[in-house]
């Protein structure tokens, strides 16, 4: 471990100019992601400004139906909270479905989206990375990718994104809430994480010195039916190898919403805007989750050993749809 300086922020105000002040520095949240790259010498950070303490610790029910969570509330709390649990079930069951209870105890809300690619490349400082070390090149194209992306990867990164949590944030709609110098700002969660492109050493939109102070569950997708289902390689403590979160609106015998993400398959939790555009106004019967989900992967782009993912989470797709659906219609 190399030394490092130490600063504990008490106001989100406090930890900004903290950040700008140091230059290297790193937020610190519950630290299950960073403290374990520092370890590896990925993250070799020259100070970490500690946010753990900050006043970001509710989850508050505003009067619009949306509800706002905390940057630091800890993923256990989280999904145990009774207005996530009765309106954004989908949330709930995606936080169970991460890491093991010990870390869902410590990991926070800003630190879980934060949290960066598990591929082994990218944790080996030996192996090349362009997301560790851009044009060092990208060890996984030629190498080990069962587990990488088969949707919107690139010549330079075919990592995939860790998190459960997000995937559901980003079929749900939900807002990033971010600080910095210049002042408040909010992001959907469906387009704060990127594709990797020709820069895949940039994980989201985040600024330099911002810090997320918080989620937003809107109010439209609150009390929907909604689910998520996770296939890994076992029960417990395991990324995804693909995922599906969806939300689901069905009225007069047609799909009024339609909300899907897919996890473990591309950089950042995939919305799929086709296939939810292709359910609007229809029945909801398997055929037509069939046709949806169908027209999402064909833009699909598996690699030699990942091609299993495709028809892995067209399975999960049309399960977890077909079990939203009214049963007199599926």
């Amino acid at each position: 471990m190399k030394p490092f300086a130490y600063v504990r922020a008490e106001s989100v105000e406090e930890a900004a100019d903290a950040y700008a002040a140091h230059p290297g520095a790193r937020y610190l949240g519950g630290g299950t992601n960073l403290v374990d790259l520092m370890k590896l010498g990925v993250e070799e950070p020259a100070t970490l400004v500690d946010v753990s303490r900050l006043p970001l610790d509710t989850v508050e029910e505003l009067p619009d139906g949306s509800v706002r969570v905390g940057a630091t509330v800890r993923n256990s709390d989280l999904a145990a909270h009774p207005a996530v649990r009765d309106r954004y079930p989908v949330l709930s069951q995606a936080l169970l479905a991460g890491a093991s209870g010990q870390l869902r105890n410590v990991a926070t809300t800003g630190g879980n989206l934060l949290q960066r690619t598990r591929c082994p490349y990218f944790q080996d400082v030996d192996k090349p990375c362009n997301k560790r070390s851009p044009g060092s090149g990208c060890g996984a194209r030629d190498g080990v990718h069962r587990d990488h992306a088969v949707l919107g990867h690139s010549e330079q990164c075919i990592a995939t994104h860790p998190s459960d949590m997000a995937v559901a944030l980003a079929a749900l709609d939900a807002r990033v809430e971010l600080y910095g110098r210049d002042g408040r700002r909010s992001v959907p969660v469906a387009e704060f994480h990127r594709l990797p492109g020709d820069r895949p050493e940039q994980d989201t939109e985040i600024g330099p010195g911002e810090l997320v102070t918080g989620v937003l569950l809107p109010a439209s997708t609150s009390g929907l039916p909604s689910a998520y289902r996770k296939a890994r390689d076992r029960a417990s403590y395991a990324f995804a190898l693909a995922s599906v979160a969806a939300v689901l609106d069905v009225a007069d015998g047609v799909v009024r919403h339609a909300g899907i993400a897919f996890g473990g398959l591309a950089h950042r939790p995939w919305r799929a805007r086709r296939a939810e555009a292709a359910l609007l106004g229809a029945a909801p019967t398997r055929a037509a989750f069939e046709h949806a989900v169908d027209l999402e992967l064909e833009a699909a782009r598996p690699l030699r050993d990942n091609a299993y993912k495709v028809p892995l989470a067209r399975g999960l797709a049309i399960d977890v749809l077909g079990r939203l659906a009214p049963p007199a219609v599926t």
